[in-house]
């Protein structure tokens, strides 16, 4: 077992966490208990019993042939309190309402979680369908405008992406480190990252790091349909994003005595 800090890890309390993010990053599909003992490698009789103590629980769901498995309520009610109690996600989120509200377009906010961002908040354009960014979704950083806003802030040797080829979101995602490093050198240059259909093919986006944390663990984004993004809109969602920017750093910056969460 992984130890952190000196403490042994505890197998079951691992095991249960692992289950937990297995039958979540199933969305829609549940699953059988044959396929999650295989998948975690863990005998069918104590994944059996691991299941009905969360079924008990409510952390697992079953229907009612007790043979499909699903993610339970009492996972949202531990994610909704995690971004309730988050004072950048409260200071953030009227800032989004009024951004997109001037803009037309949709706003973000994601945290980096290692290679990851997953999506904290999302105030969606009523111009344009969705575009899967809802609160919790987990995209790879090196696709799009959020992630990279984020691993821009961050030395080329120390960035946290997958050694060897990267995943492809589209055709337009960086697959090799080269190309990526180009990239952030720009976003660098520029103080914003740009995605050109890398994570939805037809979106753009515009990434600006919130620069609270020293390196930036949040970002903002704009995301834009790519056949009305003219000369002129992409100024204008760049000037907002901007000051959108400056104005939660102002609002979201550390209270003395606040929690260091890093």
């Amino acid at each position: 077992m992984s130890e952190s800090r000196g403490v042994r890890a505890v197998k079951s309390a691992s095991r249960t966490v692992a289950l937990l993010e297995l039958l979540a990053g199933r969305g829609d599909r549940p699953a059988r208990l044959d396929e999650l003992a295989a998948e975690l490698e863990v005998p069918r009789s104590s994944m059996y019993q691991l299941l009905r103590t969360l079924v008990d629980c409510g952390w697992v769901r079953t229907d009612t042939t007790g043979s499909l498995y699903g993610i339970g309520i009492r996972a949202l009610l531990t994610g909704t309190g995690y971004l309730d109690a988050d004072a950048h996600v409260r200071a953030v989120r009227p800032c989004l309402d009024e951004a997109s509200d001037m803009l037309g377009e949709t706003i973000h906010l994601a945290r980096l979680d290692g290679p990851d961002v997953v999506y904290l908040a999302t105030r969606e354009s009523h111009e344009y369908p969705r575009t899967l960014s809802r609160v919790g979704r987990r995209v790879p950083a090196h696709a799009g405008a959020l992630g990279k806003a984020l691993l821009a802030e961050r030395p080329d040797d120390g960035l946290p992406v997958p050694a060897g080829p990267l995943a492809a979101l589209t055709g337009n995602t960086h697959t090799d480190r080269a190309a990526l490093l180009a990239d952030l050198a720009g976003v660098r240059e520029r103080g914003y990252s740009v995605d050109r259909e890398e994570t939805v093919p037809g979106i753009a986006g515009f990434g600006f790091a919130l620069r609270y944390d020293t390196p930036a663990v949040d970002a903002v984004s704009c995301s834009v349909p790519v056949a009305r993004l003219t000369d002129e809109h992409e100024a204008r969602i760049v000037s907002v994003m901007r000051e959108l920017r400056t104005t939660i750093e102002t609002l979201a910056a550390p209270a003395p005595g606040a929690p260091d969460w890093r």
